[in-house]
Formats: structure tokens, sequence, C-alpha cells
């Protein structure tokens, strides 16, 4: 499905066709053109439904992890069918497919979690035993790390169909990323916003990410228009991290790098997903340095868990 397109089209963006992609999808087209003097007609929207949008039944983790929600994104990329693809970063592999690259990275949003609750306005509120419902493993095992008793079922579906469901009792709360609530005008839904230091958040989080063809060097120049050095830095040290860990949708890991001119400051996590272990890094060092401190980081906590500490 073609969400815009015209014969004169000099750029094809691919997107997944959910409200969130296509707000994001649509921020990259706008910023595009107008880095590049083009009509914003002449940038083409195609949305491709992935994996990931198709199975809702069960978590993502049982049915292949995060490439669900890139693999046929990456398929029409690949092909030449798009020029260049849209994605959360948090929902990128950390090894590509050979020949794609990711060429640039917007501003991040807000970073944090936060908590939405029925009734209950923080996760402290929360009676014992209630139900959360989550996807995510790491949110699962930092929620269960705050309050043990607590009860985490599956909660899959866009923003909109997850916020419904706790309107309507099928659960006492659940968590989001704030960053896709407020691109979707939806952070009042936000009860509490989580603080990065009790509740790390995912690598990538907030940031979103464009993936071209590696020798498509037209676009990449084109896009690397739109880079913005601060979030690709952090970024770089965040996926060197999760990618020595081989994060994957069944390992709760979490990490979050922050610049300060010349200084990235990073922390890391791994934790069990009942949340009775967690184990914590931090490094701080020269911005050139990003993707090599993330990943030593990432070999001091793959070192201190032991093979044991992800056997499920």
């Amino acid at each position: 499905m073609t969400q815009s397109s015209t014969a004169n089209s000099v750029l094809r963006i691919g997107s997944r066709g959910s409200p969130l992609a296509l707000v994001q999808a649509r921020e990259v087209q706008a910023r595009l053109a107008k880095a590049c003097g083009l009509a914003l007609e002449q940038i083409e929207l195609k949305i491709i439904r992935t994996s990931g949008d198709v199975i809702q039944d069960r978590p993502l983790a049982d049915a292949g992890g995060k490439g669900l929600f890139t693999k046929e994104i990456e398929e029409a990329l690949l092909s030449g069918a798009i020029d260049l693809a849209v994605h959360s970063s948090k929902d990128m592999p950390t090894v590509l497919p050979e020949g794609l690259v990711l060429s640039a990275f917007l501003p991040r949003e807000d970073a944090r979690d936060a908590f939405i609750g029925r009734s209950a306005k923080t996760w402290r509120e929360l009676p014992q035993g209630s139900v959360v419902g989550t996807a995510s493993l790491r949110r699962q095992a930092l929620i269960k790390r705050l309050r043990p008793d607590l009860a985490i079922v599956s909660l899959r579906g866009n923003v909109e169909t997850r916020l419904r469901k706790v309107q309507t009792g099928e659960v006492e709360a659940t968590l989001l990323a704030v960053a896709g609530l407020k691109r979707l005008g939806l952070f009042a839904e936000a009860t509490m916003v989580l603080d990065i230091d009790e509740f790390l958040p995912a690598v990538g989080q907030g940031a979103i990410g464009i993936e071209t063809r590696t020798d498509d060097a037209k676009t990449r120049a084109l896009v690397a228009l739109l880079d913005h050095a601060d979030t690709a830095t952090a970024l770089a040290a965040e996926r060197a991290f999760l990618a020595v860990l081989d994060g994957s949708c069944r390992t709760p890991i979490a990490g979050h790098a922050r610049l300060s001119g010349d200084v990235v400051s990073f922390r890391g996590m791994i934790a069990k997903t009942d949340g009775s272990e967690a184990l914590e890094v931090s490094r701080e060092g020269r911005r050139a340095d990003a993707a090599a401190l993330g990943a030593d980081a990432g070999r001091e906590l793959k070192g201190r868990a032991g093979p044991s500490f992800f056997e499920h």
C-alpha cells in the first residue's frame, strides 16, 4: 500500500503502517523535503506490512524477535523498491543485513518510559497482585524488580490499542515509551514518567533511525543532511553494548548514553525476566570512543553474568 505517490518521486520511504510509524516517517519526509529543497509530494511514502504487525497472538520473543518489525522493509530496501527505511531505533536488530546501513538518526525524543495506570497513578500505588500488561521483557524485569508481587501479562498491539486495554480494565496498568506518546499527541495519558536512573530505557529508545543501501551514495548523502551528531554518538555506544551481549527480545537489556560536550556517559543493565537479579555497568569517555566504550561495558557485564544468567 502506498500512502502518497507521484510519477515524479525523487525518493521513496518505506515504513510500517502503524499510526506511530507513519508520524515518524512523515517527520523524515518533511525534514528531507526541507533539507533537499524538494516538494513534499516528491518524496513518496510506501507502507509495508511486517511480520511483527501480522503476529499479534504471542510475544515477539516466541516468534523470532526484533527483526520481525524490519524484515519486510529491509527486503524492499535491498530489492530497490524503496530508497530509505524509517525505523524506531529500539526495534532494530544489532546486525543488519549485508548491504544495508543505518545512515542517520533524527534528534532524539525523550528516552524515558511512562507508567499508565487505570486507577493507580504510579507503580507504587498499584494494589498487591495487580495485573500489568507489557510485551517488553525489559519492562517486565524492571517493574518486577520494583514490585515483585505484580502479575505480568503479554500486551501486544499499537500504542492506542494498549491504552484502550488499560481503560477497559483488561489490565490495571501498562508501560510505554514517552517518545511514542508525545509523537502521537497522547502524552497526557501518562500518569507517571519514570526516571532514567530508576528505570533504564531500551537501547535506542526515542531515536528515529534511517536505513539505506550501503552502495547508494546519492541517498546516503541526502539522508546525511538530517543526521544529529549527538544522537548518532549515543546510539553508537548503546548499539555496541547490545551487540556484545547478543541482545534479542529474549534478553532483558537496557542501555542509555548521554552526551555533554565531548563526554559520553553510558549506563547499561542486564536483568533476569522475573526481576530477581540485575547487573549494572557504567562508563564515561570521549565522544570519539563511544562505540568502544559501549562494547567494553557489554564485555564487562557478559563476564560478570556468566553463561547461566540468561538460561530460560
